[in-house]
């Protein structure tokens, strides 16, 4: 199983800086990937509260992250983990990624969603209505855009009118495709229609061989190999005495864990301190924040590549 590490984008510890200091450092150690994600906006409650939890209420923009440490690493696969296609049109994400394939010299890995959090939805003009085929309609239409010479693109919910899109990625046909999503029809449609599934920061570790199982079914259902899928685990980790689940706990316990997910399936787990609230949180201390999280990345290390 590959091992990546998520980049600094949540709470305090999230400087161009610090994101530059963990991309290098984790190249050095032969990490195999870094990784971000998305949330555009931080829901209050009745009493302006915040509704979610610390790590969701500063959070920088995923792709503009990876573009900024694209050009300061050279090995490292760089992944979205996920960007919701409802607050893009197909066309401008499509130009987004591809630059990004560019600026990476074919590194891009672009994991995508279907958003869950309604009043980031209302705030882009979107619903959760059909949000499922809409995606299907979407995933159709990015690869139009990559793979056609000339594109002309007319499906239910999105259009591209002839025209020439140009350049192309560097990765051909396109960037691989990785699904997020948790229920059964997400998790089938990734099975279906992209390269992979990536695990999302709720899932239960403890059972998540049951979704791999689902994503698997859906390949094979759709006359897939699903041993060609990735699947990919956000690994939310936490060092902690006297707390155990999956990947919370003490350093010895995480590697462990991080040996048990090979086990039931996934092919890469980049572990993710941003869901840390002592790490992740506008209100932790940022210079701790940094020296826990190169603890972290020192003491998991893979062998150089």
């Amino acid at each position: 199983m590959l091992l990546g590490f998520a980049l600094p984008v949540s709470g305090s510890w999230a400087t161009p800086a610090n994101c530059l200091r963990i991309a290098t450092r984790a190249e050095e150690l032969g990490y195999a990937s870094l990784w971000t994600f998305q949330r555009l906006l931080s829901p209050l409650t009745g009493d302006d509260l915040p509704a979610l939890e610390p790590q969701y209420r500063s959070v920088h923009d995923p792709l503009a992250v990876l573009a900024y440490v694209a050009g300061n690493t050279t090995t490292a696969r760089l992944g979205a983990a996920v960007v919701n296609m409802p607050y893009y049109a197909p066309i401008v994400l499509a130009k987004v990624l591809t630059t990004l394939d560019h600026l990476s010299g074919g590194r891009l890995d672009a994991g995508l969603g279907i958003g869950w959090l309604e009043p980031e939805l209302e705030a882009v003009g979107m619903t959760t209505a059909r949000r499922g085929g809409r995606a299907e309609d979407y995933l159709r239409c990015l690869r139009a855009i990559w793979s056609d010479d000339v594109v002309d693109y007319h499906g239910e919910f999105y259009r591209v009118p002839r025209c020439r899109v140009d350049p192309k990625p560097v990765q051909r046909p396109n960037p691989p495709l990785l699904l997020g999503g948790g229920a059964d029809a997400a998790l089938r449609r990734a099975g279906r229609m992209a390269d992979g599934w990536i695990s999302g920061s709720r899932a239960d570790l403890a059972t998540i061989e049951t979704s791999i199982a689902t994503v698997r079914r859906g390949a094979a259902d759709a006359g897939r190999d699903p041993d060609s899928l990735r699947f990919v685990c956000r690994g939310v980790a936490k060092v902690r005495t006297g707390e155990r689940v999956p990947l919370v706990g003490s350093l010895d316990d995480i590697r462990s864990d991080l040996a048990d997910l090979a086990a039931k399936g996934f092919t890469e787990t980049f572990v993710d301190l941003n869901f840390d609230p002592e790490i992740g949180s506008p209100d932790a201390d940022a210079r701790e924040s940094m020296r826990r999280a190169e603890d972290v990345l020192e003491a998991l290390a893979p062998a150089p590549r």
